[in-house]
């Protein structure tokens, strides 16, 4: 994947040698957090050390032809999130190539957190905790009117000739012509489309009609919960699996957090996809039901298995999109929502949606209650600030059909009919 790790690399260069050339900058109070947290443990010094260290001294990962990595240590780390954190992420073509448009912190860690100590630092409760408290200070931000610059028309804006036309493609999901403003509640007669912030325009609302529920009265046709790719489709799952080998097992008590109701679920099927930074990141209902239990489960944010890195006893190159090819190990570890919903239809009975939070989504909010009533289709939650994935769970026993292929390349509308239960 030379063109990808080079578009990579340029992207990156640049942003670099901006902050490189600020570098006098005052830190955010929760930069000078992290770095003291560094500064002071031994443990967390030498994980996140030595995860630079570790980056391959080549060209592809180089800034220059002396080998240095392009982030060379903790403190060029905090200086670069630290800009980060007072930054929305701009439309760029190099990490919209490359899979991490609207994903900055991401792509600045993406070549450690693939080694073996970026590996380990990535599972450390404390370091999590501490980056938890960076997203959290970048998403207040993200929610603020000082981030809905990135919104205009410009080349690097998100209405710009190349963002809107790639999220006005993503939208019509090769099935219909829409333009932005006929699908997505918005104003273009106001500045920034009348988004207010970067936050409000990411979790963007489509316009009443653009996508209706499947089937309404048929409580046999089960709902797509997010607009998404789909990604797999895995039968007779295990309560426990080893789900951070290759082949990436679902493994039920790690992704329901060991919850009393995880056990239900061995034996069933799990449906998942994919929600990249261009989609609707809301989510529905997929039945009609009573919500038995909502909550959200702290996680990690940056964690990716060891075969995605530099871990492979035969590497070759650093994956650049890791997480997302790591989709099935990530819902065992990230940060998730989990909504359980009894099924007014008994053919279902309790079944399981698990929003998982991939790379920037420090947010994973649920809009529902526990004993709260929903119809199929109706809004449960939603992703806050990057790309992300989702599971269906249902138990052994429940006949549940007709998934869509997992070769598509397209989403799947969200509400438009995901599966088939046959009674």
């Amino acid at each position: 994947m030379p063109s990808t790790l080079d578009s990579h690399h340029e992207w990156l260069g640049g942003l670099i040698a901006h902050v490189d050339s600020k570098a006098d900058q005052e830190l955010h109070p929760v930069m000078k957090e992290f770095q003291h947290l560094i500064e002071t443990n031994t443990r967390i010094y030498l994980l996140i050390e030595a995860m630079f260290t570790e980056v391959p001294r080549n060209r592809v990962y180089a800034k220059d032809p002396t080998g240095c990595p392009q982030i060379r240590d903790y403190k060029h780390m905090i200086q670069v999130l630290n800009h980060l954190l007072t930054t929305a992420p701009s439309w760029s073509d190099f990490t919209h190539r490359v899979g991490l448009v609207g994903l900055p912190i991401n792509a600045v860690l993406d070549w450690p957190m693939g080694t073996p100590s970026g590996y380990a630092a990535f599972l450390d409760p404390e370091i999590n905790a501490m980056i938890k408290k960076v997203l959290n200070a970048w998403g207040e931000y993200l929610q603020s009117p000082e981030s809905a610059h990135v919104l205009d028309d410009s080349q690097y804006g998100w209405f710009g000739e190349t963002g809107k036309n790639n999220l006005v493609t993503v939208a019509n999901v090769g099935k219909t012509n829409h333009s932005f403003e006929d699908m997505f509640v918005c104003d273009p007669s106001q500045k920034y489309h009348g988004y207010k912030s970067w936050d409000d325009f990411f979790t963007r609302v489509f316009r009443p009609g653009i996508r209706p529920v499947a089937s309404p009265d048929d409580d046999n046709v089960i709902a797509n919960a997010c607009e998404s790719q789909p990604y797999k489709v895995a039968r007779d799952v295990k309560g426990r699996d080893i789900f951070w080998i290759k082949s990436q097992p679902y493994s039920v008590f790690d992704m329901l957090a060991h919850d009393s109701l995880a056990k239900q679920f061995i034996g069933g099927t799990v449906y998942q996809a994919f929600l990249s930074a261009l989609s609707y990141h809301r989510w529905h209902a997929p039945v009609s039901g009573k919500i038995v239990k909502a909550y959200v489960v702290d996680g990690t944010y940056y964690s990716e298995p060891l075969f995605e890195g530099l871990g492979d006893p035969h590497p070759h190159d650093i994956d650049s999109v890791g997480e997302v090819t790591a989709q099935e190990y990530i819902t065992a570890v990230a940060t998730r929502a989990l909504i359980f919903i009894e099924s007014d239809n008994p053919a279902i009975g309790l079944m399981a949606f698990l929003g998982v939070g991939m790379c920037e989504v420090s947010t994973c909010q649920i809009t529902v209650s526990e004993g709260q009533h929903v119809k199929k289709g109706d809004e449960i939650g939603m992703f806050h600030f990057g790309g992300s994935t989702h599971c269906l769970l249902f138990r052994k026993g429940v006949n549940v059909n007709e998934f869509p292929s997992t070769e598509t390349d397209q989403n799947v509308p969200v509400k438009a009919q995901v599966a088939v239960v046959t009674p």
